[in-house]
């Protein structure tokens, strides 16, 4: 495949950007992937301006594309920095609501959910930022509805993460989105990043890290990944720990911000998803062997979780396409 028929992503740097979530975007969607031996995207970098000065005057970005890159992108990084306060360039907010407007995918890394919002892309729509901004987020942009305690926010066409190494969380969720598990699996083993960080499908996480490990949901998380054929309660999960169903309810809403339940279904279809990205193509066995029961409930599931039919999935996934 030539680079020029790949997803085009165009990283938008503005005055003071910051260094580190460039280099997570340049790492996750710019580099030729050898442990898949081919490009995923089609990266640029541009600029409002020729000469660039970056965070606290790190470096100068000189020798990238000019702001009209935007137009042709197909997705859109939005500029983030320290200075959340200062008013982002006119021509910059501008080229954003264009390739809003055109269709193009816009991902805020950290403080690029205020970019999007001053743009005023993000009216009405779920975002987040980091934690120690969120106050400030919501006294400008009310009409937004932040999530403060999520690694990212997929919204469709606009996902934003939160803090730094969160940027790496969302990258490694859009190449799944759009490449499928096993690919950003191959790109997480070789950036040795968690392909998923605590919080499962949708990445709630009100404590990251428990105060006190012994507590911890680790160990019957894992007890329950590797049998995840078996017809598995939450009553089952809750003996593994130790406890009572409600105590590993609110266990699991504290550390994981969902329930037992939930997240249980949620590593079900992960596991479908693997397998019918692997050539599995018969339904009975993928849904015996994660646990689902039936075909139909696994065709229920998988849609309701992906938007997809196992059909379509394998169709767009598969290996063929991978």
């Amino acid at each position: 495949m030539s680079q020029g028929s790949l997803h085009r992503v165009v990283v938008l740097v503005d005055e003071n950007s910051n260094p580190f979530e460039l280099g997570c975007a340049t790492e996750v969607f710019g580099l030729r992937r050898p442990e898949i031996g081919r490009l995923l995207y089609n990266f640029r970098l541009c600029a409002a301006a020729p000469r660039t000065r970056m965070r606290d005057g790190f470096f100068t970005l000189t020798g990238v594309a000019p702001l009209r890159a935007v137009d042709d992108a197909d997705t859109v990084i939005v500029p983030n920095r320290p200075d959340v306060e200062t008013p982002r360039r006119p021509a910059v907010l501008a080229a954003i609501r264009r390739a809003h407007a055109r269709g193009a995918r816009l991902i805020g890394f950290c403080s690029g959910a205020f970019t999007l919002a001053e743009a005023g892309v993000l009216d009405g729509r779920r975002a987040t930022a980091h934690w120690q901004w969120a106050d400030a987020f919501r006294s400008r942009f009310p009409q937004v509805r932040l999530e403060p305690d999520v690694l990212f926010v997929d919204d469709g066409d606009i996902l934003t993460s939160a803090g730094s190494a969160a940027a790496l969380d969302l990258g490694l969720h859009v190449v799944r989105r759009d490449h499928g598990a096993e690919v950003a699996n191959a790109v997480s083993r070789r950036l040795v990043f968690a392909a998923h960080r605590d919080g499962g499908q949708r990445q709630f996480v009100e404590r990251p890290v428990p105060r006190i490990p012994d507590d911890s949901l680790a160990p019957v998380l894992a007890w329950a990944q590797e049998r995840l054929d078996h017809p598995l309660t939450v009553a089952d999960l809750a003996a593994q720990a130790a406890v009572s169903p409600a105590t590993l309810h609110r266990r699991f809403r504290a550390e994981l911000g969902t329930t037992p339940l939930a997240w249980l279904t949620g590593e079900r279809v992960t596991l479908a998803r693997r397998l019918i990205e692997r050539g599995e193509t018969r339904l009975d066995v993928v849904a015996r062997r994660t646990g689902l029961g039936t075909a139909t409930n696994l065709r229920a599931l998988m849609r309701r979780e992906t938007g997809l039919t196992p059909t379509s999935y394998r169709r767009r996934f598969g290996p063929r396409t991978a």
